[in-house]
């Protein structure tokens, strides 16, 4: 019988925030150094630009409006750069022409979900190289259909899903309960829904927040028997 302690975690993301495409890095490193504890990782849908167009919107002008010129847009994204390097990511934001409306992303991230946590899991990491390594338009359907299909999902089956308006409304509620919880910044790693961690947090942070939990768990188990 195992003897490893099962922990949720809902990570609440966006496909276009770079913060956590490094943060899902730093998870995986993480659930590298806990052999006794079992986590079980769901992908929770969040926007950083809901008003983006369903066409998204020129990745200049986007980062123009955003932060007022190439300069300062330059200063933030270098950064980026260099946290990136850290756990291998090679960000190409030069390659990005368009910055993309997520909501139909976060569709086909909650139908990967339904197929298993591999695929979903699968299915995320190729959005995040699609975007940021690539510089796929992930609101594209065609894009996203590709990615389906990269991961092991129906890629006929995606197409006609997206071309529907299912399970929208499904989404837009997760993410306006994400914002009613205080979520207003992502990655934001959600621990057996009892503590938060918010932030690209690294590995070792992750860790010590896992074990706490975990070992809470397991205090309370052994009580109740």
């Amino acid at each position: 019988m195992s003897t490893k302690v099962k922990l949720q975690v809902d990570v609440v993301s966006d496909v276009m925030c770079p913060w956590c495409f490094i943060g899902k890095r730093n998870l995986e490193a993480a659930a590298g150094q806990i052999d006794d504890i079992e986590l079980d990782v769901r992908w929770r849908p969040y926007q950083l630009d809901p008003t983006l167009p369903a066409e998204g919107k020129d990745r200049r002008q986007y980062l123009s409006d955003k932060f007022g010129g190439d300069e300062r847009a330059g200063e933030i994204y270098g950064r980026i750069r260099q946290a990136g390097s850290t756990v291998g990511i090679d960000f190409n934001f030069d390659a990005i022409e368009v910055s993309p409306n997520t909501l139909d992303a976060h569709r086909l991230i909650h139908w990967a979900g339904g197929q298993g946590a591999d695929i979903q899991d699968r299915l995320v990491t190729r959005l995040f190289e699609l975007y940021f390594l690539e510089g796929g338009n992930v609101g594209d359907h065609q894009v996203l259909v590709k990615a389906a299909g990269d991961a092991g999902m129906d890629a006929e089956i995606v197409r006609d899903l997206l071309a529907s308006d299912r399970d929208r409304e499904a989404i837009e509620r997760q993410i306006s309960t994400a914002r009613a919880m205080g979520v207003t910044g992502v990655p934001c790693f959600i621990l057996d829904n009892k503590a938060a961690i918010v932030g690209a947090q690294p590995p070792q942070a992750l860790v010590q927040a896992f074990r706490q939990i975990a070992g809470d768990k397991a205090e309370e188990a052994q009580y109740r028997t």
